[in-house]
């Protein structure tokens, strides 16, 4: 008789054609944040082949989909992926490279997309092997604040039945396919946007004495703010205050009178967190006065800390390691990324764990979020049988 596990990778190999398939249409054509409707129809085309119930529309273009086993109220638990493009000019020359100018899939979320999707069928056809109900949530907008996660979850998504764990997973291009890894407890940092506008009065660059030079005054809030997290910051607490973007629309010989400066801030505790918003907007405030000009601040407040719980991540280890072996689960560092899943991580117990994609033999090791990001597609086999393992694990272990 065959393992359930011979029984995943049988279906796996017969499915796998139509993920590579399915994974470049997505790749190709790809949509930003709260606009993935054409995502969403196609993801929805392919549930009702598969003959899966569900509901769409949710909180704009998410998905939920229910697959019922025997006794299907005996218990819950739900997978999710997220579906949104980011806005890079994908620099590549594959036959699946994007199709719409300045969007691309740099993030994975094609490949998330996907592994959920096949992992949907097999759990379909397999539905007379299980007791309990698996939930499978396709949301939307994960890269942009406020997030899809959040909307999901106000709109009732663990709920009805009522969800007692959830998984997902993500890509990581520093693993190699044919891998996954976990991390129990907090694993993912919280991420708040931080948007300061420096105002005073501009004029010409060759009279400073006539003007404030919002642009110094700019530089020296950024040179500033680094103490909050060198010195600061509570010396056992990972933090991070990064400035990715400046806006100072003057030109050589013009100050301008207004000087945006955008930037995140990254810890794994919410309280220092609050602390350091009022950090930030005070140094960024006396830092501007005693040039002559003003500071304003604008904390967002982004996602929170992402919390694997323990059982709930030792148990989907256990079923990662029995389907793909020892060798191929590993235990992995924190991250000081953040990620929209934690919002399902701060309402039932949860699993977050990463996805191997690099293949350096073939020169596949660009970093997320760069034009020319791409993954071994082998790792989509990897990633179906994993989610497939983990969601029955979690169903014979969650009551």
């Amino acid at each position: 008789m065959k393992s359930i596990h011979q029984v995943i990778r049988e279906h796996i190999n017969s499915y796998y054609d139509e993920a590579v398939e399915i994974r470049r249409h997505l790749h190709r054509h790809p949509e930003l944040s709260f606009h993935e409707k054409e995502t969403s129809a196609y993801i929805s085309s392919k549930l009702s082949a598969y003959g899966i119930s569900h509901q769409t529309h949710v909180s704009g273009y998410g998905i939920v989909a229910l697959i019922e086993g025997k006794n299907p109220e005996k218990t819950c638990v739900a997978l999710r992926a997220d579906m949104d493009a980011l806005p890079i000019f994908e620099q590549s020359e594959k036959s699946y490279c994007s199709v719409n100018e300045g969007v691309m899939h740099a993030c994975g979320h094609d490949a998330h997309s996907t592994i959920l999707l096949i992992a949907a069928r097999i759990l379909q056809e397999l539905k007379h092997e299980f007791e309990g109900s698996i939930k499978l949530l396709f949301q939307p907008a994960e890269e942009k604040l406020p997030g899809g996660a959040k909307a999901m979850i106000e709109a009732g998504v663990l709920h009805h039945p009522e969800v007692k764990a959830i998984a997902g997973l993500h890509v990581l291009p520093t693993m190699e396919a044919g891998k996954v890894g976990f991390r129990s407890g907090p694993f993912m940092a919280s991420g708040d946007e931080v948007n300061i506008t420096v105002k005073g009065k501009g004029g010409h660059a060759a009279m400073p004495d006539l003007i404030n030079d919002t642009v110094l005054v700019a530089s020296q809030i950024i040179v500033n703010l680094q103490q909050v997290a060198s010195r600061m910051a509570p010396p056992l607490v990972p933090t991070v205050l990064s400035f990715g973007k400046i806006i100072a629309n003057g030109a050589h010989n013009i100050i301008p009178s207004e000087v945006k400066i955008h930037g995140t801030f990254r810890t794994f505790d919410e309280v220092w967190g609050k602390k350091a918003a009022l950090k930030i907007e005070e140094i960024a405030r006396h830092t501007a006065e005693a040039a002559g000009a003003k500071a304003e601040v604008f904390i967002e407040k982004g996602y929170p800390v992402l919390l694997n719980d323990p059982i709930t991540t030792e148990k989907a280890f256990e079923s990662a390691t029995q389907y793909l072996g020892h060798e191929h689960v590993i235990h992995i560092d924190q991250r000081m990324t953040a990620e929209d899943f934690a919002w399902y991580t701060h309402e039932v117990p949860a699993c977050f764990f990463r996805l191997g994609t690099a293949n350096a033999a073939e020169g596949i090791i660009s970093g997320l979020h760069t034009p020319t990001f791409d993954i071994d597609e082998s790792s989509l086999a990897t990633g179906i049988g994993t989610m497939v393992s983990v969601a029955l694990g979690l169903l014979t272990e969650t009551r």
